[in-house]
């Protein structure tokens, strides 16, 4: 199947990036190329890294990139940006953008697993390495599949479904997306059915958990501030409060400056802002691309650069 994703804020994010033509860019999460491929054509005598973590997103990547000679593809979570910085000699770069959460490709392969329309195998690993959504299920306790369904949900019935999970792997193992997505709608009430798909948050913390994927952001903005050239633009588009909320958080500690009492006459702490927003307020999709990819309607860019 081809490798298909539509590129979600597109342009704000481009923008946002404020691209030098002689730059150093990062895109952690080259997906389809659609980003990389905007910011590649505006390059000149800078490099572009592309880094992603799906083989399928790679050998797209790679084709797509082919004909842009600054444009380097490798096969890495975005939380390993360093050591893939550090084997290609670069010490510092001018922009690094993240586009997060699941691609359209990964969702729309039945066989990858992350989706409940279809019936596959129960796999949502976004390396295709690793522990699968069908391990978790089968072997984590009742309290942890309750606490990760709670905590990377806000799903209210966690615990239900966490009882329900681990009753139905006593008679035989949960093996595909359609058992599963069966197993969460009996374990809600009626009512709560008719609210969308009452396997949609359940999916997606079980997504989250398989692929670690707010370890690797955690991971990331632990360390990306300190890799930026003075000016230096980091773009992140997230697609739930979760990761909305990390992002935020970072950014608004990178954008503080003195930590002094109000009361203070003068600082005495030393301390000084690492970063300022290019926008303060998330930029969020408009209707015309809402129109074109219902999958925008959550996502949340933000972007700030290194003082």
């Amino acid at each position: 199947m081809e490798f298909k994703h539509i590129s979600v804020l597109l342009n704000e994010s481009i923008e946002a990036l404020n691209i030098k033509p002689d730059g150093i860019y990062i895109d952690g999460t080259a997906g389809g190329a659609g980003h990389s491929s905007e910011i590649a054509k505006r390059l000149t005598t800078g490099r572009l890294i592309s880094l992603d973590k799906d083989p399928d997103a790679i050998k797209t990547a790679t084709e797509r990139l082919s004909m842009y000679k600054c444009a380097t593809v490798v096969n890495s979570d975005f939380s390993n940006f360093d050591n893939v910085l550090s084997n290609l000699g670069i010490e510092k770069v001018d922009g690094i953008l993240l586009d997060l959460g699941v691609s359209s490709h990964q969702i729309d392969t039945a066989e990858r697993g992350f989706s409940f329309h279809a019936d596959a195998p129960l796999d949502m690993r976004m390396s295709q390495e690793g522990r699968s959504a069908k391990e978790f299920v089968n072997e984590e306790s009742v309290e942890t599949l309750a606490r990760v369904i709670r905590d990377y949900s806000d799903e209210k019935f966690s615990y239900r479904i966490a009882k329900a999970i681990v009753d139905a792997r006593e008679k035989a193992p949960i093996e595909t997306t359609l058992q599963l997505a069966e197993i969460v709608s009996s374990a809600v009430p009626a009512a709560a059915r008719r609210d969308g798909h009452p396997a949609r948050r359940t999916f997606q913390a079980i997504r989250i958990a398989v692929n670690g994927e707010l370890d690797c952001l955690s991971d990331f903005l632990s360390k990306a501030i300190d890799y930026m050239n003075e000016g230096g633009v980091i773009a992140i588009i997230t697609f739930h409060s979760l990761e909305d909320r990390m992002v935020k958080h970072t950014f608004a500690d990178w954008a503080k400056g003195c930590t002094c009492p109000k009361d203070f006459p003068v600082c005495v702490c030393g301390n000084k802002p690492k970063a300022a927003f290019v926008s303060k307020k998330a930029i969020t999709a408009d209707d015309d691309q809402l129109n074109e990819n219902i999958r925008a309607r959550s996502a949340r860019l933000r972007a700030i650069y290194k003082l």
